[in-house]
């Protein structure tokens, strides 16, 4: 097998000790697995065709201390969103970014970009770096506590882009808050690209200790880039009582091609929230996974996407429920046009002991085109007998008789869909109490309307 990535890599994004054997291993793991394929079950409506022998790593970039020499697209959202502090990424490297408050910073809150992070806050991060988001483990299996060691996979094969984004990410974002400190304005990450044909690997970090309180929006934008890939992990640690909020918006431009596992690890009583947003690049695969450890956690895992043209959407959910009187909440909604491809596989699992669990799970996809095509797989494994558990799934068209009703008023076709498509999405919408980031959200599906 052709070994396109060596240990000269490894040395390249360098590290303290602990961090380059965690890298030997991983990039070891991801040169002994092939890509996913159909015959794998998690991948059986999505293919990655790539070449990894011919990717490079995306360049360098310097820092900026002007925002005017931003991006256009990120200059617009830097300054029409509601954030308390936030850094921007171009591939590997922080270009811009601003400061924490003082008083977060007295109270002990830490925000910075990862690789920083494990220069100057070692002892946070390794206690915490790999444990949600380890490069072996498949989605089904139990997770081992932060801090542990996990099982290894019995079927590695669905591990492949994890452990090349363990291997050699060059950068993310890190975020600390300590017990019982309230975050009340958002901290965002806003990760560029700007250079086709190349790969990226990003890893993000969130630890929200003992009944602390915070909202991370992570967003992905660029212009077109042919031939390039976005790999990434992204850790979310809520211990007991605490309450995370997490946002990602990904709107790469055309010939991109996306890849993510996000996953949280919810304490006793602790709340995840999270929003995916997936609107951009050619082809995304997006994997969501809740594991509700504490007895009386909860997740809502609400998203919602709109591809068109050629683009091809997969989302791959998880609700892991470990631990008695947890409760989920699961509501996808997507809309396809043209010749798009919408993938829903989602699962509720229920181990052994999880008495009292309360999980719901929802996809429902409008279809714009008769040549999309849309799969939705939810799916239920209960190991135990007092719980209520239950999924759905939808796919239509527009509705004739509304489209009808809006023509008839004066409307003309391309506003009436705007407005058939946006009360479609509006029960993901009205859930999110973040208005900057909902009427951002709502710009995009106004000009995927146009476009369709």
């Amino acid at each position: 097998m052709t070994q396109p990535f060596t240990e000269e890599l490894i040395a390249q994004v360098g590290g303290p000790d602990w961090l380059r054997n965690k890298r030997r291993e991983s990039l070891d793991l991801f040169n002994t697995l092939e890509v996913p394929t159909e015959g794998v079950e998690a991948w059986k409506y999505t293919r990655v065709d790539v070449d990894f022998s011919e990717l490079r790593p995306h360049g360098k970039r310097e820092r900026v201390t002007d925002i005017s020499a931003l991006p256009a697209s990120v200059q617009k959202r830097l300054t029409s969103t509601d954030v308390g502090a936030y850094l921007v990424l171009d591939g590997p490297d922080v270009v811009y970014a601003t400061e924490l408050p003082t008083e977060l910073r007295e109270k002990g809150v830490i925000f910075t970009d990862l690789k920083t992070a494990v220069e100057q806050h070692a002892d946070k991060v390794q206690q915490y770096l790999y444990s949600v988001v380890p490069a072996e483990v498949p989605d089904d299996t139990t997770i081992a506590a932060p801090g542990t060691t996990p099982s290894k996979s019995p079927d590695p094969s669905e591990g492949k882009f994890s452990a090349l984004a363990a291997a050699l990410w060059t950068n993310g974002a890190f975020v600390y808050v300590p017990r019982g400190v309230e975050v009340e304005l958002p901290l965002g990450s806003f990760r560029v690209m700007s250079e086709a044909g190349t790969y990226t690997a990003t890893r993000t970090l969130v630890v929200a200790e003992e009944n602390a309180q915070v909202t991370f929006i992570d967003e992905q934008d660029s212009e077109d880039l042919p031939g390039t890939y976005a790999i990434g992990a992204v850790e979310l640690v809520i211990k007991d009582g605490a309450r995370l909020r997490y946002v990602s918006i990904q709107n790469w431009g055309k010939g991109v091609t996306h890849i993510q596992r996000q996953r949280g690890d919810v304490g006793r009583d602790a709340t995840l929230n999270s929003l995916v947003v997936t609107m951009g690049g050619t082809l995304s695969r997006t994997e969501m996974q809740s594991y509700l450890r504490g007895q009386g956690s909860d997740s809502e895992m609400l998203a919602l996407y709109f591809a068109n043209e050629d683009q091809h959407f997969d989302h791959y959910t998880l609700q892991h429920h470990a631990a008695p009187h947890a409760h989920s909440d699961l509501l996808y909604k997507g809309v396809n046009a043209d010749q798009s491809v919408g993938v829903f596989s989602g699962m509720i699992k229920v181990d052994l002991g999880a008495q009292k669990t309360d999980a719901y799970q929802k996809h429902r996809t409008l279809m714009l085109s008769s040549e999309a095509q849309n799969y939705s797989v939810p799916q239920l494994e209960i190991n135990a007998n007092d719980v209520r558990c239950s999924h759905g799934s939808t796919t239509g068209p527009v509705n004739q008789e509304a489209l009808f009703f809006l023509r008839s008023r004066g409307i003309h076709k391309e506003l009436a869909e705007k407005m058939l498509v946006t009360a479609f999405l509006e029960d993901v919408l009205s859930r999110v109490p973040l208005q900057s980031v909902v009427k951002y959200i709502e710009g995009i599906i106004a000009q995927k309307v146009g476009a369709a």
